[in-house]
C-alpha cells in the first residue's frame, strides 16, 4: 500500500495537469478561435460549456446506478466490496449534482438572451430539473437516514433517479418543447464544421475533470469509511477490556 500511494498520487497529478491543459485549449477554441455564430452572436459561446455539462450530467447518474446495484449485490456476500461500491455511488451522485446544476445554470444564462426568459416549464427543462432534485434528495437521504441503512435507502432511490435519465434524453423527441432540437445523434441537426473542435475539446476537458473529481471524492469517502471502521474496532476492543 505504501508503494502504491506515491504512484497513484503521481498519476493523479499527471491527470490533473493534462486535464487543465485540455481545458485551456478548449477555452481558447471556444472564446477566441471559433467563428461568431450569425444569429445569436457571442452569447452562443455558452453552448461550448452548456453542452458538455448537460451531456455528462446524464452519464454520471449511471455510474451511481451501477455502483448502487453492486452495493445491493455485495452487501451480504462481501461487505468490503459493498462499501467500495457505496463510496463510488456517493461520489457519482455528488458529481451528478454538480454537472446537472451547471447545465441548468448555463442553460438559463443562455435562455435569457435567446428566448427572452430565464426558464420555461417544458419537458426537457422540467425533467432535467427533476433529475437534479432527485440527486439532491439522494444526498440528503444519505445524510439523514438511520445509521446502517444509508447505503440501502440510497441505492433504492438511485434506481428511480436513473429512470429519469432516458426520459430527459428523449423528451425533445417525445414532446414539443421550447428547448432546441438535438444537435448530435441520428436525429440531430448538426453544426457547422468550424464549431466542432471547440465542442470536442471542451467535451473531453470537462469529462476528464469530472472523472478527476469523481475519483478524488471516491478516495475521500473510502478514507472516511476506513476511519469509521477503525473507530468502531477501537470501541469494541475497549468494551471487551476487563478492568484489573
Amino acid at each position: 500500500m505504501e508503494q502504491r500511494t506515491p504512484t497513484l498520487r503521481s498519476v493523479a497529478w499527471l491527470w490533473f495537469g493534462i486535464t487543465i491543459a485540455v481545458l485551456v485549449v478548449g477555452f481558447r477554441q471556444a472564446i477566441f478561435l471559433v467563428p461568431t455564430e450569425a444569429t445569436m452572436g457571442n452569447v452562443q459561446r455558452i453552448f461550448y460549456y452548456h453542452l458538455p455539462h448537460a451531456v455528462l450530467g446524464l452519464i454520471f447518474p449511471y455510474v451511481n446506478f451501477i455502483a448502487s446495484l453492486a452495493y445491493l449485490f455485495w452487501r451480504r456476500r462481501d461487505p468490503l466490496k459493498a462499501l467500495t461500491a457505496d463510496a463510488l455511488a456517493v461520489a457519482a451522485a455528488e458529481v451528478t449534482v454538480l454537472f446537472v446544476g451547471i447545465g441548468l445554470l448555463s442553460g438559463m444564462l443562455w435562455a435569457k438572451p435567446a428566448w427572452g426568459i430565464w426558464w420555461a416549464w417544458d419537458a426537457r427543462l422540467t425533467t432535467y430539473l427533476l433529475l437534479w432534485l432527485l440527486y439532491v434528495s439522494y444526498l440528503l437521504l444519505r445524510r439523514y437516514s438511520p445509521s446502517g441503512q444509508t447505503g440501502t435507502f440510497g441505492a433504492v432511490l438511485s434506481v428511480f433517479a436513473a429512470i429519469d435519465v432516458p426520459i430527459v434524453y428523449m423528451s425533445i423527441q417525445w414532446w414539443r418543447t421550447q428547448h432546441p432540437a438535438p444537435v448530435f445523434g441520428p436525429n440531430g441537426g448538426g453544426i457547422d464544421p468550424s464549431f466542432v473542435p471547440a465542442v470536442l475539446w471542451n467535451m473531453a476537458g470537462w469529462a476528464m475533470w469530472g472523472v478527476l473529481i469523481l475519483l478524488f471524492r471516491f478516495a475521500l469517502e473510502r478514507r472516511r469509511q476506513l476511519a469509521e471502521q477503525e473507530a468502531a474496532l477501537v470501541a469494541i476492543e475497549a468494551s471487551l477490556e476487563i478492568p484489573q
